[in-house]
């Protein structure tokens, strides 16, 4: 452990004399970068943030929310430096419009699906899959909301994958964004939840449920993608904190949470 905080150190001190600036330990109280991700990032994103923060003193502060509607901030001049989307989509839409740098953007994850069903649940999605949503006693389907939350229009093509859209739309219920629709099936509120795989995996749902991996053939991609703004005033910061996610210590992270690597997929 010793090794990897001090190579990263090591990087971090080079990336700050390429950029012309002090060590990140000078100043450190003054270092600060604001960080919009999408909601499936709440988990992973919060522990890759932590270990940056206490490798290169630069505070990381998080805003989760769905990929479109904190793109739609961004361009109403929300300031935020690094942006982490879903998609792929949204990133180039602000690089398009003047907002995202496009020499930064990165594909740093391949996000999955899984369906998930409380603990106490009597249906057996682990075997069944899919097909515990024709069960009688589904009342309520929770996933994100199609219209600005990438995963919600990966569930939106999953079901219509397994010819279930039609059977099943009547019994959806939209969540401002896949934290949210996992909360609804958590909470009870929908009796299953077309989940980010790393909702499932997240410390504060483990235990409290079970799951199933949908197929990635059953949805287009969700490359998740980062960009740094371009006038960013913390550019710097912002520029050595991408640099980081890069790492394969933050591709760990991210792996552990159910992401698969860009190069895997």
């Amino acid at each position: 452990m010793a090794k990897q905080v001090h190579g990263f150190l090591s990087l971090i001190a080079s990336l700050a004399l390429l950029c012309g600036v002090a060590s990140p330990r000078a100043e450190s109280a003054e270092r600060v970068i604001n960080v919009a991700a999408a909601a499936d990032l709440s988990a992973a994103l919060q522990e890759l943030a932590a270990n940056y923060e206490k490798h290169s003193g630069v505070e990381v502060k998080l805003s989760f929310g769905a990929s479109g509607a904190l793109t739609q901030q961004i361009e109403n001049g929300a300031p935020f430096d690094v942006f982490f989307s879903a998609d792929a989509d949204y990133p180039r839409q602000l690089i398009g419009g003047g907002e995202g740098d496009g020499a930064t953007v990165y594909r740093y994850a391949v996000g999955r699906l899984a369906l998930w069903v409380p603990k106490d649940s009597q249906l057996d999605v682990e075997h069944k899959g899919m097909d515990v949503l024709g069960d009688l006693s589904v009342k309520k389907i929770a996933i994100a909301n199609p219209q600005h939350a990438p995963y919600g229009r990966a569930a939106v093509a999953a079901l219509k994958h397994y010819g279930l859209y039609e059977k099943v739309s009547d019994r959806l219920v939209l969540g401002e964004n896949v934290s949210q629709a996992a909360q609804f099936a958590e909470s009870g509120n929908a009796q299953v939840g077309i989940v980010a795989l790393a909702h499932a995996m997240a410390p504060a749902m483990k235990g409290k449920g079970r799951y199933w991996i949908i197929p990635a053939d059953a949805y287009p991609p969700l490359n998740q993608e980062v960009v740094v703004m371009l006038h960013s005033p913390h550019r710097q910061d912002a520029m050595a904190f991408l640099e980081y996610v890069k790492t394969p210590e933050a591709a760990a992270i991210f792996r552990r949470y159910g992401f698969s690597s860009p190069e895997q997929k």
